[in-house]
């Protein structure tokens, strides 16, 4: 009877500790993946801060741009405004393959 009480104690307390564990990991489990998204919200609002808009920037911001010197940011400049970034080929103020340079840098937004 006694043998009986031990191995019963045994067996809930693997249970019970099993448990816990199992909780424990839940939970460090779902606060790493609240942290991911987190983080990943904080790099996309890095990034998008760090896009020139090209509805406001300053001659310097825009010369600043790979395959941009003064006369194609004169040219941004005086086509204001954009309603999207590919009017900037579309309206032929630059050439297809320099807008492939500076795309991923720039953004157009809407006052």
């Amino acid at each position: 009877m006694i043998r009986k009480r031990i191995f019963a104690n045994i067996a809930i307390s693997t249970l019970l500790s099993l448990v816990l564990l199992c909780g424990i990991a839940g939970a460090q489990a779902s606060s790493g993946k609240t942290t991911k998204k987190t983080s990943d919200a904080a790099m996309s609002d890095q990034a998008s801060a760090d896009l020139i808009d090209i509805n406001s920037a300053s001659k310097d911001q825009l010369d600043a741009l790979p395959g941009i010197g003064e006369k194609y940011s004169q040219k941004i400049i005086d086509g204001r405004p954009y309603k999207t970034k590919t009017e900037l080929v579309r309206k032929k103020i630059i050439p297809q393959a320099t807008y492939a340079k500076i795309r991923s840098k720039i953004i157009a937004k809407q006052p």
